[in-house]
């Protein structure tokens, strides 16, 4: 059985390079949204088993996206993805109901780490 994933990311090569992992390692991919708002939508629209989710991005930042998606579904699985330095907004994801988290510039045995821990 393949994983259904949601990718949200304000940058398209960001998303690009994390489709890329999941897709080569059997995950599918089902919906991508480039800020919260859309992250929220799409989550209610596809229900995936997993979410990356960017913390700085426009429209809705991602933990606000995180709280509304965790507030339709308490079981959701969120990994946050960050850049260096965001140390104060990592824990404020886990604290709002954050899986994991993986820093950017992504490595990609780093993202299925936190991927299979979360889903297992």
């Amino acid at each position: 059985m393949s994983f259904s994933v949601l990718i949200v990311d304000d940058a398209a090569f960001m998303r690009m390079m994390i489709k890329d992992i999941l897709d080569k390692n059997g995950f599918n991919v089902v919906a991508e949204a480039s800020d919260g708002m859309q992250a929220v939508e799409k989550y209610k629209e596809y229900q995936p088993d997993l979410v990356t989710m960017d913390i700085t991005m426009p429209e809705k930042d991602g933990i606000t996206a995180l709280k509304e998606i965790k507030e339709i579904n308490p079981a959701a699985k969120i990994i946050m993805c960050s850049a260096m330095g965001q140390q104060a907004m990592v824990i404020d994801a886990i604290q709002a109901g954050a899986n994991d988290f993986i820093v950017k510039p992504f490595q990609a045995d780093r993202v299925l780490e936190a991927i299979y821990k979360t889903l297992s």
